[in-house]
């Protein structure tokens, strides 16, 4: 090591960061284990992109992620956590989601362990909450928890189809703007956040209707019906639907396939939202049936691994808040041709994570929006092999 860079780095260190202004990894950042429980299904989308994001990151920020799958199992998911925290050879770092509150136990373990934890996507919530307190507070070693800001997600979707209808003057004989909403399910914080974004952009439009809240348990199949069920419904009460609000692109393209099925033409005459960036739902924007996708939150993976190797490097994201909430982002056809190619291939390599880091004098400010990822991409033709 040469004298100017020993000389760099301990002026960083006094200053309590190893983070250079460039927020690349430090040249002596020692290389991070960490593991992570994944409460999803192996090939169940979302989570197999989480899992990619994460170890994306990984690669560019000197650190291994071991991943143990619970296959939707949550005593499996406990099962697992708990084994990890029981090892001899600990690791630096154990990511859990608190689904149908299945972290709890693993936290408190890793408490007595003196395994530092991080919850990604779902945190403490209802009696929870009130019991264990907020991160590093009864539970020293939760540092902090990492997800994503679905009601303003769900409202963002509103917002798009209240605005097009409006501009297209899709209301019923009585003058008013008819949606129907699709929610996932009525007991996870996930789809409560998302439905209550719907909820308040309705409420702020005082020529919107939002006919029906159903639920389609996040599938497909149970969305075309519902949705066959409410177009029938409207057609006998001579009422004009203008918009499909649904809470994930899977329910959004069953939507679609009523909506067809009915006659109507979406894009030309309705409008369907969806959320998930997944690629069905991609194809339909480029073919113009579906209006956007909202989302990005299975960056949460990458985000994740980006807040814990500041953390190692002595750059505090708590420095802000232990709570970090990261904003989604709608794709339409004007982005598309900016990330589509990203989310078809899962090419997540072409992310420089190395560009997120906090700056040094900035611990726990992170900028991780849609525009942030674009210009983070690396050329095709400049990804090694």
């Amino acid at each position: 090591m040469t004298v100017l860079l020993r000389i760099v780095l301990v002026m960083s260190m006094a200053c309590g960061i190893l983070v250079p202004p460039g927020g690349a990894v430090a040249a002596d950042g020692k290389p991070l284990n960490i593991v992570f429980v994944n409460p999803g299904k192996t090939g169940e989308v979302y989570w197999d992109m989480v899992t990619q994001t994460m170890q994306a990151a990984a690669r560019k920020l000197n650190a291994r992620v071991e991943v143990l799958t619970s296959e939707r199992n949550y005593r499996t998911m406990q099962e697992l956590g708990l084994g990890v925290v029981a090892r001899p050879d600990k690791p630096d770092f154990l990511i859990l989601s608190n689904e149908e509150s299945a972290a709890v136990p693993v936290l408190e373990a890793a408490e007595a362990a003196g395994v530092k934890t991080l919850l990604l996507s779902n945190t403490l919530i209802g009696e929870d909450g009130v019991r264990l307190g907020p991160p590093r507070q009864r539970l020293k070693t939760w540092l902090g928890d990492i997800t994503t800001d679905l009601q303003t997600a769900g409202a963002r979707m509103a917002n798009a189809l209240i605005g097009t209808a409006r501009a297209e003057k899709w209301q019923s004989p009585d003058g008013k703007i008819h949606i129907l909403g699709i929610g996932g399910d009525e007991i996870t914080p996930a789809s409560i956040a998302r439905n209550a974004g719907l909820k308040l952009a309705a409420d702020a439009a005082p020529d919107v209707v939002v006919d029906r809240m159903l639920f389609a348990n996040w599938t497909q199949s149970e969305a075309e019906q519902v949705t066959a069920n409410y177009l029938g419904w409207a057609l006998r009460k001579a009422i004009r639907p203008a918009g499909i609000w649904a809470g994930n692109d899977p329910m959004a393209l069953g939507a679609l396939r009523a909506v067809a099925a009915a006659g109507l033409r979406p894009g030309q005459n309705i409008e369907v939202v969806g959320l998930n960036w997944s690629e069905d739902a991609l194809r339909e924007i480029r073919a113009g049936r579906l209006l956007l996708t909202d989302g990005g939150h299975f960056l949460l993976g990458g985000w994740s691994v980006v807040l814990l190797r500041d953390y190692a490097d002595g750059c505090d994201f708590a420095a802000v808040s232990p709570h970090v909430e990261v904003k989604t982002s709608a794709i339409t056809r004007a982005n598309l041709g900016s990330v589509g190619d990203l989310i078809k291939t899962r090419a997540f390599e072409r992310i420089d994570f190395t560009r997120f880091r906090a700056k040094a004098g900035r611990c726990g400010q992170y900028d991780f929006s849609i525009d942030a990822l674009i210009s983070s991409l690396v050329p095709r033709e400049g990804i090694a092999d």
